[in-house]
């Protein structure tokens, strides 16, 4: 018998039923991408409003944080991927925007790229658990790639000397890991700290999608007045 859209989910320490405040800390942190988007909201304003790419992400995040708190209140399979996919549009539309206008690759090389980031996404966990079964890192295993894809394009950005947004994505590379962290120990940290470490995860994460937002938005505004002086 197929498993229902509002079968439970209990993945985290914090949560102890399956009551809609179950988890407060790590709803409420989700306040963290709200934050981020009303900030970046104001820094797409102030660049000129016209950033049509920038204000989409300004508003995936808004939808990450949306997303992530019905999961975190209702903690059922629906909203589940109510919290994943939205995440997963900001990483690969953010590795698209960075390709063209960072590293300033034609749409179809960009394209091309992501779409075999997206393929090593989807057999990394295979790969993971071939070299290390059983090891899942509460599940954090899966944003590795994340993680490594803002290494190697931030390195890249450096190579070709575009060193504001390579400086930007391995600061966010720095603090995504710390996120990881945190999310890989909640399990874990769970008798020590009742509420475990996720919210941190959401906390830390509004910080790295505002870093990654801003760049991305003081990017194309300088590119704008370089061109119109």
């Amino acid at each position: 018998m197929p498993t229902s859209w509002f079968t439970p989910v209990d993945n985290y320490c914090e949560r102890i039923d399956a009551s809609f405040w179950s988890e407060p800390l790590n709803a409420a942190t989700n306040g963290a991408f709200v934050l981020a988007a009303a900030y970046g909201f104001f820094l797409w304003r102030r660049a000129g409003g016209r950033d049509w790419p920038g204000l989409a992400l300004i508003g995936v995040i808004l939808i990450v944080g949306t997303g992530s708190f019905l999961f975190h209140t209702f903690a059922n399979r629906w909203s589940r991927l109510a919290d994943v996919l939205p995440i997963a549009l900001f990483i690969y539309g953010y590795f698209l925007l960075a390709l063209r206008r960072f590293l300033r690759l034609r749409l179809v090389a960009a394209l091309a790229a992501t779409g075999i980031f997206a393929f090593f996404n989807i057999v990394f966990p295979r790969l993971w658990f071939g070299v290390l079964p059983g090891v899942s890192l509460d599940g954090s295993n899966g944003y590795i790639p994340a993680l490594a894809a803002l290494l190697t394009v931030g390195c890249l950005c450096l190579v070709a000397k575009v060193q504001r947004p390579g400086f930007a994505l391995l600061a966010a590379a720095g603090i995504f890991a710390l996120s990881l962290f945190f999310r890989s120990i909640d399990s874990a940290a769970c008798s020590a700290f009742p509420s475990g470490t996720h919210f941190l995860w959401h906390v830390l994460n509004g910080v790295v999608l505002l870093v990654l937002a801003r760049e991305a938005i003081a990017y194309q505004a300088g590119d704008r007045a370089k061109a119109s002086s």
